[in-house]
This record gives structure tokens, C-alpha cells and sequence, in this order.
């Protein structure tokens, strides 16, 4: 058998928007995750959200982490870049010093930042402290795509019907897919330079996307040496006991996804820097329960108060199947009162 990068999607979907959109509302996203194979540096999610209401100043996000601790983040609008490329084909989102540009459609994507970003750490953000110094900060990172994408909704009748009109499909935020990569680049900040090869996640996104009613969620993916892979997306069980999203997959290297929904995940309960157990377990109908161990390191945490918006984690994990280790991502999050451990600045 052999592998569809594209997963039956149009190559067009690829293309960002080439003119700001009529709906105001409407937004062009694409954010990556970036893990080198060291676990010594590592990209726990950067992105824009390019909104039509703010079409020529987008807000991007950047977390950076290093094994020794410390952290670097961003969070700020940008200067829209130009979306055409050198063949006049609309495949570059960029804001400020942010770029991503989609070389080959399901096949190869870059990423490049040159600017500033706060320096600060992973057991500051633990206490809810997000100011720094700003310090220089560049990437390169050529993406190559190595596992078909997940379209949600696509793989469980119950997950499409949960996302059709429903708050789950108002979150997803329209048509929205996940594609796991293998990686090389480059990171340089304070006179150092990190050179890496690793893997990680790309996501795309065109719609419209609504937060005022999200309560958590948990949401983990890797690809391993040997080609496999899992991700998935869950939203924690409701207090009317109705139903939520749940669907992910699993890879054994070759083929196509095997539907898949999470049974075991590792809500977020606790403010832990790094080091905890995070380990889940997917079931399929092909190969029943599969048990995969985690353990957070290089962490970031959003605890900041912002009203009744859920505590967040973003964080490398080291995972292991079968043996078989591998570093992928993880993000979480869950209502602040469900949370133990949250730092009284980030309570208030």
C-alpha cells in the first residue's frame, strides 16, 4: 500500500485566501508544532489567525521552548505579508515577523520568523508571570509531510454529527485539518544556534470560529520513527451528560487512518511544570485498545485570568508505543475551577 498526503482533499484547499473576505468574521489560520529528536528544543504551537474584521494586522502566537527552561512567547498583531508567492499562487500567510508558506500543497510547507519575542521560563509561566526581556529571535523550518491528513469529523459518524450546527462545530471553527510532518531547521536566540531534525503537527483552517462557550478540551498527536501515529481531539464529558466530541486515529505507517476515539485522556486537573503523566489510550474496531505512554517536557502554560476562558497547556510530550519513542505535542485545557495548583494572580 502507499500513502495519500493529500487524504482525497482538493490541493486548492491548500491556498490561503487571496482577498480579505466579505464576512467579517471569517478567518485564514494555519499553526504548526514543531519537536526536534533530541527533546531540546521545541515549538509548542505557533500560528496566525488572519481575520477579515482585521485583515491587514493579524495576531500571531509563538512559544518556544529550550530544555534547560527557558521559554520565549509572543502574542501580538502583525503587518499582513503579500499572499502570493513568485508564481502568483496564493500560498503565503504571514503577519509581522511570521511567515508560512505552502511550497508543494500536502507535501511541503516552511516556516520563518525573524523578530523578538519575551524571554521567560517554563516555572514562571507556572505562576501565571508572562513579562520578560525581549530578545532576537530567528527560525527556518522546512516541514515534509508524512502521514495523511484528519479532516474532523470525517472518521465517526457520531463525531461529523456532533460538529454539524452544534457549540463543537462553532469551536472547530468551520473546515478545519491536521497533517503530521518530519522537520529540519533551525532556531537561533541569545547567540545560540539549535539546529534539529524532528517531526510535528501543521493545521489549517478557513471559517469562522467562535470561543465564547469552550469549557476545555484535550488534544495530542505524534509520529513515530517507524512511520505510525495517533492524534486525536476530545472535549471533556458535559454536566447534563449530553454527548461531546470525540474522534481521533491511529497509523501504522501505511494505508489509511483508522477511526479511533480517546477512552483514557489526561484532562487537565493540576498546574505541573513538567515531568507529568500523560499518557492516553485510543480504541479502534481494527485494533482495539492501544495504550500510549507521555510524559510532559519543554511546557508551556496560559494561566493568566481571563475571565471564564479555560487555564491552557501547550507542551512537548516524549511518547512511547510499543517501545517505540518518539516527541509530539499536547494541548489541554479545562475551566479554572477544575484546576488545582493555579497561582493567585492567575485566580484572581
Amino acid at each position: 500500500m502507499t500513502i495519500d498526503l493529500t487524504g482525497g482533499i482538493d490541493p486548492e484547499r491548500e491556498n490561503v485566501f487571496a482577498d480579505r473576505p466579505d464576512d467579517p468574521e471569517m478567518r485564514d489560520s494555519v499553526s504548526m508544532w514543531i519537536f526536534d529528536d533530541r527533546g531540546a528544543v521545541a515549538l509548542p504551537r505557533f500560528g496566525i489567525e488572519a481575520v477579515a474584521a482585521q485583515w491587514h494586522h493579524r495576531d500571531h502566537q509563538l512559544n518556544l521552548t529550550l530544555a534547560d527552561g527557558r521559554a520565549y512567547r509572543l502574542r501580538e498583531p502583525g503587518k499582513a505579508h503579500s499572499p502570493l508567492d513568485e508564481h502568483g499562487r496564493p500560498s503565503v500567510l504571514g503577519a509581522g515577523p511570521l511567515e508560512f508558506r505552502c511550497v508543494t500543497p500536502f507535501r511541503t510547507w516552511t516556516a520563518t520568523f525573524r523578530g523578538a519575542a519575551v524571554e521567560t521560563s517554563t516555572a514562571a509561566l507556572t505562576r501565571a508571570e508572562v513579562d520578560g526581556p525581549r530578545a532576537d529571535l530567528e527560525f527556518e523550518i522546512e516541514t515534509t509531510m508524512a502521514v495523511p491528513p484528519w479532516i474532523q469529523g470525517s472518521l465517526l459518524p457520531e463525531a461529523k454529527a456532533l460538529l454539524d450546527g452544534s457549540v463543537e462545530g462553532d469551536l472547530m471553527g468551520g473546515p478545519r485539518y491536521e497533517q503530521l510532518f518530519r522537520a529540519t531547521g533551525v532556531v537561533r536566540v541569545r547567540g545560540e544556534e539549535h539546529a534539529f531534525t524532528g517531526s510535528g503537527l501543521r493545521i489549517r483552517r478557513q471559517g469562522v470560529r467562535q470561543l465564547s462557550e469552550f469549557w476545555g478540551h484535550a488534544w495530542q498527536s505524534a509520529v513515530f520513527p517507524s512511520g505510525k501515529a495517533f492524534g486525536y481531539i476530545a472535549y471533556p464529558p458535559r454536566a447534563d451528560g449530553r454527548p461531546t466530541f470525540n474522534e481521533g486515529y491511529l497509523f501504522t505507517g501505511d494505508g489509511e487512518l483508522i477511526p479511533a476515539r480517546v477512552v483514557e485522556a489526561p484532562w487537565l486537573a493540576r498546574v505541573v511544570p513538567t515531568g507529568e503523566d500523560v499518557s492516553l489510550v485510543l480504541e479502534s474496531e481494527r485494533l482495539g485498545r492501544v495504550r500510549i505512554t507521555g510524559e510532559t517536557l519543554l511546557a508551556t502554560h496560559d494561566l493568566t485570568d481571563r475571565g471564564n476562558f479555560p487555564a491552557l497547556q501547550q507542551t512537548a510530550v516524549r511518547y512511547t508505543w510499543d517501545g517505540e519513542q518518539t516527541y509530539g505535542m499536547l494541548e489541554r485545557s479545562s475551566m479554572r475551577d477544575k484546576v488545582e495548583g493555579l497561582p493567585a494572580r492567575a485566580a484572581q
